[in-house]
């Protein structure tokens, strides 16, 4: 037994510690005695992780640690926005063919109405997006 300060502590390997050590360890986290820094502390356990190992592997209760949330890789995002371009081309596709159909049977021109006015919106979209900041 080594002595550090005022603390009595045991130094171990892994293949010290029994099933039955594992437990009343667990145990102990789990009750609320002890958390895994003061434990580690008591039983001399070396591993900072390894208590939590033990927690996931012997515990009754989830240990697992929450999914993050945070931003999607930038290959994920790629693959996403590759999804959706395919679905809106798709869509647009859709659309064209029922104005088709509609243009037909209905003996219409659809097409030739609204063009105009959605040819003048992409323009003027256009004519801000080229249009130099003053920053």
């Amino acid at each position: 037994m080594g002595k550090t300060g005022n603390r009595n502590y045991v130094k171990r390997t892994q293949k010290d510690y029994s099933l039955a050590f594992k437990l009343q360890v667990v145990d102990e986290v789990e009750k609320g005695l002890l958390n895994q820094d003061q434990a580690q502390r008591k039983y001399g356990i070396q591993g900072n992780a390894t208590i939590l190992i033990w927690l996931r592997k012997h515990g009754s209760l989830d240990w697992n640690p929450k999914k993050k949330m945070g931003k999607p890789t930038p290959n994920k995002k790629i693959r996403e926005l590759e999804k959706k371009i395919q679905r809106l081309e798709a869509e647009k596709e859709i659309l064209n063919r029922a104005i088709d159909i509609a243009d037909g049977q209905l003996s219409t021109d659809i097409r030739k109405k609204y063009l105009p006015l959605s040819q003048k919106a992409s323009e003027s979209q256009q004519g801000e997006e080229n249009i130099p900041s003053t920053e």
